[in-house]
């Protein structure tokens, strides 16, 4: 089981990469970057690609609509350059709320363009000339569309390897049946390990009936907030800021990810309070809504030992990377974290 970390995309980046420095000391596997209306995740692994030697890197994620096919995997293939082999792309539809308000792209059609993408991003890494026709992207542009005058292309460079690494950020049933036949890895989001099976279970058995062998097993990921010790109950308040954020408020009252899945875990009359104090702009006492229990069911906090079960019942359910954020109060403790955690791992 690989370990690796979610970087906060909100602010003070130059400071959380000293972190990852001093945490791929400690054995750290992967640094991952969000991208929301933020800055570019791209820019920020290139410091980091710079700044560090060993520990894989990968957007987390940048969303399908932003780029074009091309362009992302133009944009993987110089970040696996410049960090001689170490970068992976992680991809994801967003949602309209970034897409539509903040870039102003339609957000159709989610599962026909990711589909599309990969097997774009793909054609370019192998160094084919970029020839085309899918239901979303023609390369090239046909002369209806365009002025006749595209030619098919191939990527210049000589990539450092012509497969990348591609996960899928997905939650609903068919884009995680989608991301089981097509992706290297899948990010789900707020991963309770005792519900895996039940929420996800038929559609990960779906996709892998009709995934290419040749692409390997599924790296499954699971992404707890991480506190380690006997004193550390207080960190169970900081996770539900955030929690009330994604259930809340990121996206329309009637259509949020986050907040199905809630749901589906069985915490609908939760989700459904805390999305209306949400919108309704009373956000600490929709944090305060958030319920222990659900904290924990998609966390690592505790003691040693309770942490220890827990990472093992996440090695039950399929886990193949831990993606955590450690509550720490400082660098040293966040440290401590992760040794704790690569002993359990290990």
């Amino acid at each position: 089981m690989r370990i690796g970390m979610q970087l906060a995309y909100s602010g003070g980046f130059k400071e959380t990469a000293g972190l990852v420095v001093e945490l791929e000391k400690v054995g750290l596997d992967l640094a991952v970057v969000p991208e929301a209306y933020s800055f570019d995740a791209i820019s920020q692994l290139g410091y980091l690609a710079a700044r560090t030697s060993t520990i894989q890197l990968a957007t987390g994620v940048v969303p399908i609509y932003t780029r074009t096919p091309a362009l992302l995997a133009m944009t993987a293939a110089g970040l696996d350059y410049v960090s001689d082999g170490r970068f992976t792309l992680g991809l994801g539809t967003s949602g309209p709320q970034v897409v539509e308000g903040f870039h102003g792209v339609p957000f159709d059609a989610p599962l026909g363009r990711t589909r599309e993408v990969v097997e774009i991003c793909r054609k370019v890494w192998r160094r084919e000339r970029l020839q085309y026709n899918g239901r979303h992207y023609h390369l090239p542009l046909p002369p209806d569309r365009g002025t006749g005058l595209g030619k098919p292309l191939k990527l210049i460079n000589h990539p450092v390897r012509e497969h990348i690494p591609i996960f899928i950020a997905a939650l609903g049933p068919k884009n995680v049946q989608l991301t089981a036949e097509i992706a290297d890895g899948w990010q789900p989001v707020f991963v309770d390990p005792e519900r895996i099976d039940s929420v996800w279970g038929d559609a990960l058995r779906a996709g892998r009936a009709k995934r290419d062998p040749t692409l390997g097993p599924l790296d499954v990921m699971g992404t707890p907030p991480l506190a380690i010790g006997d004193d550390v109950e207080d960190r169970i308040a900081w996770v539900k800021p955030m929690l009330a954020l994604y259930l809340g408020g990121m996206g329309a009252r009637d259509k949020n990810f986050y907040h199905n899945l809630a749901t589906r875990y069985g915490f609908g009359a939760e989700a459904d309070r805390i999305q209306e104090l949400y919108l309704a702009g009373r956000k600490e006492e929709a944090a305060a809504a958030v319920p222990d229990d659900l904290v924990r069911s998609v966390s690592l906090i505790g003691p040693a030992g309770l942490v220890a079960e827990r990472v093992a019942m996440f090695a039950e359910a399929g886990v193949t990377t831990l993606l955590v954020t450690p509550l720490a109060t400082d660098t040293a403790e966040a440290v401590r974290f992760i040794e704790q955690l690569r002993t359990m791992v290990a």
